[in-house]
């Protein structure tokens, strides 16, 4: 059972960006700052990733915990109700990342995945923040093929 109402719910729920979100505007910053130069939403690249770099052929996927159903996550908890809607949801939300992934490999394009929980610690710690930039940009000028930073 909710506790809202469904009209408080959907008010909710309207608010919710799928781009230009907090973490990736953190993220885009923070690559910026490096001198890092990208594209953003590009749509002349399969699945619309939040950073494309098109001299390195990386794509960089901020993935929310919640939506994207990001394993052992606190954020990634099921609503209580409705839920056949919501993990039908959950499943092609995870089915049509697969595919897209696997789309970029086949056509050359390097896969990076940051998860909204490792950003939203970024952003609390410069340490933490320092640790994992440096394991974005050995990622972006390496030849390794995926990475998920989780």
């Amino acid at each position: 059972m909710d506790i809202k109402s469904k009209e408080a719910r959907s008010l909710n729920m309207s608010k919710i960006r799928s781009k230009n979100t907090k973490p990736e505007f953190f993220i885009r910053s923070e690559l910026h700052k490096q001198g890092l130069r990208f594209y953003v939403n590009s749509k002349l690249i399969e699945g619309h990733p939040d950073v494309y770099f098109p001299k390195k052929r990386v794509a960089v996927f901020v993935n929310g915990c919640y939506w994207h159903r990001h394993k052992n996550c606190k954020f990634a908890y099921y609503p209580k109700s409705n839920t056949a809607f919501w993990l039908a949801k959950f499943e092609t939300n995870k089915k049509r990342d697969m595919i897209v992934i696997e789309k970029l490999r086949c056509s050359g394009v390097r896969v990076l995945i940051i998860w909204e929980c490792i950003v939203k610690s970024m952003m609390k710690d410069d340490t933490v923040c320092k640790n994992y930039l440096a394991k974005i940009s050995d990622f972006i000028s390496s030849d390794k093929i995926f990475l998920e930073i989780e």
